[in-house]
Formats: C-alpha cells, structure tokens, sequence
C-alpha cells in the first residue's frame, strides 16, 4: 500500500498544482476580499443595468447637461491616489518606515479629497435640476455615486488603522523591526492595494458609462 501511494505521490509531483490546489493556498483573508469584490462587482452591475434602461427609457435627451466637472477632477485625483498607495509596497520592501507613513497619508488624503469631490458634484446636479428625488436617472447617479464612496470609505478606514500601526511601530526600532518582518502587516497592505485598484477602476468604468449616457 506504501509503495502505490509513494508511486502515486511521484507522478503526481510532476504535474502543474490544479485550480482547486491553487485556491486552496490562497489566505482566507485574501479569499474573502476577491469574494468581496465580486459581490461588489454584481451589485454595481446590476445597479449600472438599471440605470442604462432607466436612461435610454426617458423622455429627456442624451447630454441635455454636462457631466458634473467634479466627477472629472475626482477622477484624476482617485487615479493618484492609486499611484501612491502603489509605491506603498516599494517603500515597504525598502524597510523606509518615515516614507511609508507619508504615502500612506497621501493616499488617505487624495480619498478624502476625492469623496469632497463627488459631494460637490452631487451639489452641481442639484444646480442642474437633477435630484434624488426627481427623474429616476438621476436617483441612480446618486445612489451608485453614493454607493462608491461608501466602499471607498470603507477601504480608507483600513488604510487609517494601518497607518496608525505603522506610526506605532516606527517610535522604536524593535518594534519597526518586527513590522518590516511580519508578514501578516506585509499581506494587508498587499490586500489593500488590490481593494483600492479595483475602486479605482471600478469608478472609471462608472465614469464612463455616466460619461456617454448623462
């Protein structure tokens, strides 16, 4: 009996790790997040959906108003804010904890700025005469505006508690040490860039549908 299941183990071993062996290795934590991010991915779609049908359904023509100017700034300063929180891992490598810190709160200060902007967007449609209440294509730029800035929101709260962390360990150099070298600090900061990637480009697919059917 050994020795077929040292054979079976030999021509086994050669062979590529299977898709279900692959997700088997995948952290529970970093499994969660991907499923996360689908449910996240289905609700939107089906709030995406709804708006086109809403949109191409109505009585008032494509392009009556512009497109809040806002929602076009926030969307720059979204994508750097990905840019930042990218160099993040970079520094992290490099054991620069004074740098890190600084990314960190770049990145949280472009988020902050980015959700003043949707807020002064939504302020603008108000200007437009486009309100929650009113036609229900406006209720759904609202609601899925809204409802992205609550996931980001989400996403900066970790991005704080982190910092927070990473401040804490940076005052002695024991304790920075052990921050570099835990790997657990190293696979948050990995899942958070993989969240704030997906927000980011999960916006810009929202931008531009609002961008062609506004």
């Amino acid at each position: 009996m050994n020795s077929d299941k040292e054979r079976k183990d030999k021509v086994g071993a050669g062979r590529p790790p299977s898709a279900f062996t692959r997700i088997e290795r995948v952290p529970p934590l970093l499994m969660l997040l991907y499923l996360s991010m689908i449910g996240i991915t289905i609700m939107f779609v089906i709030l995406v959906t709804a708006y086109v049908q809403t949109r191409t359904q109505s009585a008032s023509p494509v392009g009556i108003h512009p497109l809040p100017r806002y929602f076009s700034l926030s969307t720059i300063v979204l994508l750097i804010s990905s840019y930042t929180l990218s160099q993040a891992r970079r520094i992290y490598r490099s054991d620069d904890m004074r740098n890190l810190i600084r990314c960190m709160g770049a990145t949280l200060l472009l988020g902050s700025i980015f959700a003043g902007l949707q807020v002064l967007g939504w302020r603008e449609l108000m200007l437009q005469g486009v309100f929650f209440v009113g036609e229900a294509s406006g209720t759904y730029i609202y609601l899925i505006s809204a409802l992205h800035v609550a996931h980001l929101l989400g996403g900066m709260l970790v991005l704080l508690a982190l910092m927070l962390r990473t401040m804490h360990a940076s005052r002695d150099a024991v304790r920075t040490l052990v921050f570099i070298r835990d790997p657990y600090r190293h696979r948050q900061l990995r899942m958070l860039n993989i969240y704030w990637h997906f927000i980011d480009v999960l916006w810009v697919a929202l931008f531009a549908v609002f961008l062609f059917l506004y």
